[in-house]
């Protein structure tokens, strides 16, 4: 039989309706939703089952095991800009979320990655969150020189997205106690950075709620901004005329964007409202809404390298690991931090400098 949960992931990665889908397997569409619904109880034939692999772009026997795929609640996930998503593009980030739990499951059945240590801020301050946290992982009022690497360290798993729109720029949620974030590729360093810092502020803040909403989005926002660029660091420039390139200059200092450090100057009361103006109209003639002048690169995984690489040296290589799965090569690098990798190996394409972070293995 077609595991139905199995063909619906499919479906949803690839954007297609069930109408979609059965048109291009040949079938009507009450057949298609018949299979993906658990009604059709017969073995289908082997021609059929071949269609959905051609059509999806999956392997056959993707579809005919027997394990359920344990999909992601959608009230569970926060998703930033849902009012320009579209419902497809939803449904396709939630089931790479799903993707993304059963690579974890892999690492975990073969490494002791590390444990979350995330408490519970439910109700309280955003500010007072950050400085907490900042305070509890030792990080006093210095800039984090990487983000991606600090998350991982206190147990938040973190995977790419390798979506082509900006729609989908980031999402998090909690799944069996341990903390997720998936990152949208499309986006630059000091972004893609400032997301990571608001989808933790939704997994310390919003644990025990749905994560969505304009005011739930709003403290996510506050928490990355004290979390990143501390209110002490930022108050020393109270006092003084900023311009424009004092901003391209003095964002190097927390590796946020020009507009990031904008707002979190005139939250905090160092430019007054005339100047948050004035820089916001400077910003956007320079264009710096989008895009950013003497950017930073992407962070990736320091983690993830090590685990490719640990795997390598017993033999079992990207490839092989998408093969056990039964998923798409492409699936496997996408949520990788390994966008782009056409070899079965890929490692060389991931790992760019010695990793730092130790292993238990």
């Amino acid at each position: 039989m077609i595991n139905p949960t199995r063909l619906k992931l499919a479906r949803t990665r690839r954007q297609l309706t069930i109408k979609a889908l059965a048109e291009h397997v040949g079938l009507t569409t009450r057949m298609v939703s018949e299979y993906e619904k658990e009604r059709c109880t017969s073995f289908p034939p082997e021609k059929t089952i071949e269609a959905f692999s051609q059509a999806l772009n999956y392997p056959a026997a993707f579809f005919l095991l027997e394990e359920n795929v344990d999909e992601v609640d959608v009230s569970s996930v926060s998703f930033r800009s849902l009012k320009s998503m579209k419902a497809s593009q939803q449904h396709a980030a939630i089931s790479a979320g799903s993707i993304g739990v059963m690579l974890n499951c892999y690492f975990e059945d073969r490494f002791n990655l590390f444990s979350h240590d995330l408490p519970d801020f439910t109700g309280l301050d955003p500010e007072l969150a950050a400085s907490i946290i900042r305070t509890e992982w030792g990080l006093g009022t210095k800039s984090i020189s990487h983000v991606i690497s600090l998350l991982e360290k206190h147990g938040v798993r973190i995977f790419t997205l390798d979506e082509d729109t900006l729609a989908v720029d980031a999402f998090s949620f909690w799944r069996d106690g341990t903390p997720y974030i998936f990152l949208n590729t499309k986006k630059s360093g000091e972004r893609s950075r400032f997301d990571a810092a608001h989808e933790l502020g939704h997994l310390l803040l919003h644990r025990n709620q749905i994560p969505q909403g304009k005011d739930i989005e709003r403290e996510a926002d506050c928490f990355a901004s004290f979390f990143l660029m501390p209110k002490d660091t930022v108050l020393i420039y109270s006092g003084r005329y900023i311009s424009i390139q004092d901003i391209i200059k003095l964002k190097r200092n927390w590796k946020v964007s020009a507009m990031a450090l904008i707002f979190q100057m005139k939250n905090i009361g160092v430019i007054s409202d005339w100047q948050h103006r004035s820089l916001i109209i400077e910003a956007s003639k320079l264009g710096l809404r989008t895009t950013e002048i003497e950017g930073i690169p992407r962070e990736t995984s320091k983690l993830i390298p090590q685990l490719i690489n640990s795997l390598k040296e017993q033999g079992i290589s990207i490839k092989s690991i998408a093969e056990e799965l039964k998923l798409p090569f492409d699936e496997i690098t996408s949520l990788l931090f390994m966008m782009g990798v056409i070899s079965g190996d890929g490692v060389e394409s991931v790992v760019r400098e010695r990793p730092v972070l130790r292993l238990v293995t």
